[in-house]
């Protein structure tokens, strides 16, 4: 429908305040409608309702995995695969003798080829800006790197070596075998409990002593000190000065899980933003030298103001997870999750299910702050309950045990992400203490940036949906304006994704379906970017329903696609094209817009 008199009209009633960031529950129309201009807008009809795709359903005797989608796995057979050691081999060099008796994989290079899928395209970017593919001939874009022979070529004398792996093999199999020294950690967190225990005493001479056995080490281990003790007479002194970090007016990306990787980030930096931060990593996976964990830790070269964030609940195991992350792992900051409102870990007392756990709360502070020489922070939500907030107290808490930073998001573990983010509460709780404070909520634009930092008074912000759904948000921030991007610049920045997960996964056949992977998880927030000109209430508000529109352009119309059939096809403008069989099922499904 391009007719504008068959369009409703919208009266001065429902229209929206636009210099209102924080709004009543109580919303009006336009408060929670996204409006476009007539010529774009089409009515939704029946064949509008977008419904995800369901897995096909399998009988299983076991209740408790009845009615659960499994999501797509991509498994290549590895008889059709080419054998490791011929996989880079350099012209003019013989092909090595594969000694694995055993080995099923394919050992003739000409013939795997003839079998090998076209390329997924022309150039590979590796190649192309290193002058070196290490994935040689398995790569999806070989043909521009091969020789007739199969062979791989190398266009550099330096190859610059790229450390897979943050963990070193020979600390993991220590980690798993529990071989590894954690006795410095160990150390330090049983003197914390000694320093909580003997001041609990103090203030509470007759408190039950049967009240937290969880949380008090063993009896042969306490030891009773005589008159006060100072924290200074029980933990040993840091290492080292702990690094200054200038925090003030810096944006900030939040660690997302998922989609927060480091091709996302990499984009998030080119377009921008000051301080990055991995994925939520679990303590115990780290300790246990999970490959897959310890990957999230991973930093790229672009980021400068980096951080690992890691979630855990129990003292103990974050002392030493601090220990591995000071010896091992290159960052600037530590946070500890303590707003993760999932309800699987917050039932293990983890994320935002450490929040009200204030004596394990406080040794994990005290230990990790104490073992790091690098700044600790803490990213918190209000409080567990709507009506019951704590960050304001907890706030003075955790300053005085060692952190360097607060992040707050302005909503509770209950909410999720529904409502909008309280930022007079933020204001508040930014005002008990005197270390930097970060507001973290609703904001998607400059104008929220701007209201975000005047009414909560914080160093500076961290943005998550609003960077899923436009990044370029940072851009917008750093100059003060609003960017109406078309569609090719943004699929540009598509690209660009893409290239870094090749660069980062990999390009062949399983670093192509990791980065399409994680490229459909992105596109799955990205269509709901409504190009800016042409909304009739600019700007954009991160909770209003995105209407059924028509973009200005054939690319704008893709781009704002909500099917997941519309997302493969742009996955293939760049990685080629997926199997018949292949479906996409987005793993992030939250409970509110």
């Amino acid at each position: 429908m391009t007719d504008d008199a068959s369009v409703p009209t919208v009266t001065e009633d429902i229209k929206p305040d636009t210099g209102k960031l924080f709004v009543d529950d109580k919303k009006s129309r336009s408060d929670i409608e996204c409006f476009v201009h007539a010529k774009y807008f089409i009515p939704k009809t029946e064949e509008h309702l977008i419904r995800p795709p369901v897995a096909p359903e399998e009988k299983t005797t076991d209740q408790k995995k009845e009615g659960k989608k499994k999501r797509p796995i991509v498994k290549i057979d590895i008889r059709d695969k080419l054998c490791n050691s011929l996989i880079d081999v350099r012209p003019g060099a013989e092909a090595p003798v594969c000694h694995y008796n055993g080995c099923k994989m394919q050992h003739d290079i000409k013939t795997w080829l003839k079998t090998k899928p076209p390329d997924a395209g022309p150039e590979c970017y590796i190649f192309t800006n290193q002058g070196y593919c290490p994935r040689g001939v398995t790569c999806r874009f070989a043909s521009s790197h091969l020789d007739e022979d199969g062979k791989n070529i190398c266009n550099t004398d330096s190859i610059k070596p790229t450390k897979i792996y943050v963990l070193d093999k020979n600390d993991q199999v220590n980690l798993r075998k529990k071989q590894y020294d954690f006795k410095f950690s160990d150390e330090v967190c049983q003197k914390c409990w000694d320093l909580i225990n003997s001041a609990a005493e103090a203030n509470n001479p007759k408190k039950d002593k049967c009240e937290d056995e969880e949380n008090v080490e063993p009896p042969e281990k306490k030891h009773k000190p005589l008159g006060p003790v100072s924290e200074e007479d029980l933990v040993k002194l840091r290492r080292g000065e702990k690094k200054k970090l200038d925090w003030e007016g810096k944006t900030y990306l939040a660690p997302l899980t998922t989609v927060g990787n480091l091709p996302f980030r990499r984009v998030c930096k080119g377009l921008g933003v000051d301080i990055t931060c991995g994925e939520m990593a679990l303590g115990l996976n780290l300790l246990q030298g999970q490959g897959s964990e310890w990957a999230l830790t991973k930093r790229h070269e672009s980021e400068d103001f980096f951080g690992v964030q890691v979630c855990g609940a129990s003292p103990p195991q974050m002392a030493r997870v601090a220990q591995l992350l000071e010896d091992k792992v290159d960052c600037d900051f530590v946070d500890i999750n303590m707003g993760c409102p999932i309800d699987l870990i917050f039932q293990k007392g983890m994320g935002s299910g450490l929040m009200p756990r204030k004596r394990p709360l406080e040794n994990i502070v005290r230990s990790m702050s104490t073992i790091l020489t690098k700044p600790l922070t803490i990213k918190m939500r209000n409080g567990i309950y709507s009506d019951k907030r704590i960050a304001h107290d907890t706030f003075p808490l955790v300053e005085r045990w060692g952190v360097s930073a607060i992040t707050l998001h302005g909503r509770s573990k209950e909410q999720r992400y529904t409502k909008l983010a309280d930022w007079e509460y933020i204001g508040h709780c930014q005002k008990t203490v005197n270390v930097p404070v970060f507001g973290n909520g609703d904001v998607m634009n400059y104008e929220d940036y701007n209201a975000g930092m005047e009414k909560g008074g914080v160093s500076g912000i961290m943005l998550a949906r609003g960077a899923l759904i436009k990044p370029w948000v940072f851009t917008e921030i750093k100059e003060q304006r609003h960017w109406d991007i078309s569609g090719q610049e943004r699929l540009d920045i598509v690209r660009d994704f893409c290239n870094y997960g090749l660069e980062h996964w990999g390009s062949d056949d399983k670093g192509v379906e990791n980065t399409r992977k994680f490229l459909l998880e992105w596109l799955s927030f990205t269509h709901r970017y409504v190009p800016h000109g042409i909304l009739m209430y600019p700007p954009q508000r991160i909770n209003q329903r995105v209407p059924i529109y028509r973009g200005r352009t054939e690319l704008e119309i893709l781009l704002s696609s909500p099917r997941s059939e519309d997302w493969i096809k742009i996955s293939e403008m760049f990685l080629g094209k997926v199997r018949d069989d292949f479906n996409f099922i987005p793993k992030h499904k939250a409970n509110s817009y």
